[in-house]
């Protein structure tokens, strides 16, 4: 049984009908603001406010590329501890290749066509636009992908309640590392253009804070 028609109302139905491709999924996200609030928001209530981070755009994604046929993944991309926000993809995969759709602060850190072959091609997409406010390049691992179907039961897709619950997990799920120790050693700091580029249209209370002592 289609789980949508057990969950959501007509109204809401209609709306996901309307999202019939990735890119019409991440205009939508790309139209509302970026929540800097410390709370998560189920698709549901994505919808309702009209406003969302990377934990709640990446959920809603998921529940919207559901709704047309793919299964609803998740990956968590994590950056030098301490220094940045993680940042969180829903992922698709058409004709064996993957793409990703996000909501993001930085410009560069949102959509990608389905051109990839494997999870890390896709993953190092984004390692340039992954930076903090002092411009360094903080992106250095990624997780397994998470199936959102198993949290069916907690009713992920509109119960807030859920929320917590996918949080810890993609805490504890299997991690990559992109990196060696070598190669953080030799990162460049981001172009101040680049940099300037990359926060177009940014909510200043939603970036991350780094300690006092940087």
């Amino acid at each position: 049984m289609n789980p949508f028609k057990k969950i959501f109302t007509p109204d809401e139905l209609a709306f996901f009908t309307s999202l019939d491709t990735p890119a019409r999924i991440q205009a939508y996200l790309d139209g509302m603001p970026y929540s800097e609030e410390e709370i998560y928001r189920c698709p549901r209530q994505v919808i309702n406010d009209r406003k969302a981070h990377c934990f709640d755009g990446a959920l809603f994604a998921a529940a919207a590329l559901r709704f047309i046929g793919f299964p609803p993944l998740v990956l968590d991309m994590l950056p030098a501890p301490g220094r940045d926000d993680d940042h969180m993809l829903a992922l698709y995969k058409i004709d064996g290749h993957w793409g990703a759709i996000a909501k993001s602060n930085f410009v560069g850190l949102r959509y990608r066509e389905p051109l990839y072959r494997t999870l890390r091609e896709l993953v190092l997409t984004y390692f340039e636009d992954f930076y903090n406010t002092v411009r360094e390049k903080t992106l250095r691992e990624y997780t397994v992908p998470l199936n959102l179907q198993a949290y069916d039961q907690f009713n992920w897709m509109a119960s807030d309640a859920s929320m917590m619950v996918i949080a810890h997990r993609l805490e504890k799920l299997r991690r990559y590392t992109l990196l060696t120790p070598g190669m953080v050693a030799g990162l460049a700091p981001v172009d101040e253009r680049f940099y300037q580029a990359g926060l177009l249209g940014v909510n200043w209370e939603g970036l991350y804070k780094l300690p006092e002592s940087s």
